[in-house]
C-alpha cells in the first residue's frame, strides 16, 4: 500500500520540479539557467521539458499560479525560502487548507504533542529537584 506521503514524494514533488522547470524556460532562462535557480543537473531540466522525467500533472488554478509566481521570484532573486515556497505549493496542489489539514501532518503533530509533554514533565522534574535541594 502507498502511504499519501510517498505519492507525494514520488508524484508531486516531481511534477512541482518539472512545472517549475518548464516554466522557467518559457520565461526566458535556458535550461543551464533554470537549473541552477531550482540547484538541478542541466540534463534534469532537459528531460523535465521533453516530458522524460517528472510527472506529468497539469496544475490549475491556484497551483499553477503559484508556480508561475515562484518561477518569477526564482529569476528576479526574491525567494527568501525555498522549501517553504514548494511546501506551499504542494498543499495548493493536494486541496488542503493548511499541512495541518493533512492526515500525515495531524500525526505528527500528535507526536510532536506527545514529546513536549515528555520534555515538559522533565523539565518540571528537574526544578522540583533544585528547589527540593536547596
Amino acid at each position: 500500500m502507498e502511504t499519501p506521503c510517498q505519492k507525494i514524494v514520488w508524484d508531486l514533488v516531481p511534477a512541482i520540479r518539472a512545472s517549475l522547470a518548464i516554466e522557467l524556460v518559457k520565461k526566458g532562462q535556458s535550461q543551464a539557467a533554470s537549473a541552477k535557480l531550482l540547484g538541478i543537473a542541466p540534463s534534469a531540466v532537459s528531460q523535465y521539458i521533453s516530458g522524460k522525467r517528472g510527472y506529468r500533472i497539469e496544475f490549475q488554478g491556484e497551483t499553477k499560479e503559484l508556480i508561475e509566481k515562484l518561477a518569477q521570484d526564482l529569476i528576479d532573486n526574491k525567494v527568501s525560502d525555498f522549501v517553504a515556497r514548494i511546501c506551499e505549493i504542494c498543499v495548493s496542489a493536494r486541496g488542503i487548507e493548511n499541512k495541518c489539514n493533512s492526515e500525515c501532518a495531524k500525526e505528527e503533530q500528535a507526536n510532536y504533542k506527545t514529546e513536549d509533554k515528555t520534555e515538559d514533565k522533565a523539565e518540571d522534574k528537574a526544578e522540583d529537584n533544585k528547589k527540593s535541594e536547596a
